[in-house]
């Protein structure tokens, strides 16, 4: 029986393929039941427990958020994975072409508001990403043939950014509305589409005192956890009006949409990393 972190190949080419399949699945939105998946996936293991299988699918998790692809929900990222998953994930990627497909699509569709949202159940508290003490891999992927832009390609669907910053504008009357303040509720403006999108923020809406608060909406399909992109200005606006700025983070938008926020400085709750930079011929 193996124990600690002495995955095979096999095994590990096994929890790829499960996950994966699990992934695909997901996104064409058909179901399945993940505890029989385990159960069943165990008995090709070396004596592992499900907690250790769990474990593993958060590990391919991170590689895969690595990678800018989608991840399966409810298997949150844990970074401190070993090469073999890389390497293992890489080749069962590149083979996946129904995969690539499906990705494709869930991040490239049209999104609209189709339900009014229920202040109660679209408020979560902001989630804690798990903490873990061992040192992070040394093998974070940089230059792959499986590396994709899915989740930069998702930040820009204009059609699911409207409908998250739709939503957010919704919750925000109900807000002034409950707390009876519907003349503020009145005010709340769609900056980015009445004023243009340089101003840092999407949303105008109002404290119950009267100030103001700028919102700038983000909005996935995919989980709580899924990185997101900021640009350099609302980055800057964030910093110039930490008092007023909050982000609203719209996640799960198309099963059933949950937001929480982030107030004050972008870069006081997030960890920022350069991905692109506007390149200009110089002489």
């Amino acid at each position: 029986m193996a124990t600690g972190e002495d995955w095979s190949r096999l095994e590990v080419e096994a929890c790829v393929a499960d996950y994966l399949q699990m992934l695909e699945l997901e996104l064409n939105g058909q179901q399945f039941n993940k505890s029989a998946r385990i159960q069943a996936l165990m008995q090709k293991l070396d004596g592992r427990s499900k907690a250790s299988v769990e474990y593993k699918f958060r590990n391919v998790s991170a590689v895969m958020q690595e990678l800018q692809w989608p991840t399966v929900s409810g298997y949150k990222a844990l970074a401190n994975y070993q090469l073999l998953l890389l390497e293992v994930i890489e080749a069962q990627l590149l083979g996946r072409q129904t995969l690539q497909v499906a990705a494709e699509h869930a991040v490239t569709r049209p999104a609209t508001v189709t339900e009014t949202p229920m202040d109660v159940g679209a408020w979560v508290p902001r989630p804690e990403p798990k903490r873990v003490k061992e040192a992070p891999s040394q093998y974070a992927p940089r230059f792959s043939p499986a590396r994709r832009d899915y989740l930069a390609r998702e930040s820009h669907n204009r059609s699911l950014g409207k409908a998250g910053e739709l939503f957010v504008m919704e919750l925000e009357a109900q807000r002034l509305h409950a707390a009876g303040y519907k003349t503020l509720a009145n005010r709340i403006e769609h900056v980015s589409e009445t004023q243009g999108d340089g101003l840092g923020f999407d949303v105008l809406s109002f404290e119950t005192d009267g100030r103001e608060r700028l919102i700038e909406v983000k909005t996935t399909a995919f989980g709580e956890l899924t990185p997101f992109f900021v640009s350099r200005n609302e980055l800057a606006r964030s910093n110039a009006d930490s008092e007023r700025y909050q982000l609203y983070r719209v996640f799960e938008f198309r099963k059933r949409p949950r937001v929480f926020n982030l107030p004050g400085a972008i870069d006081a709750h997030c960890k920022l990393d350069t991905t692109t930079f506007l390149a200009q011929l110089t002489g």
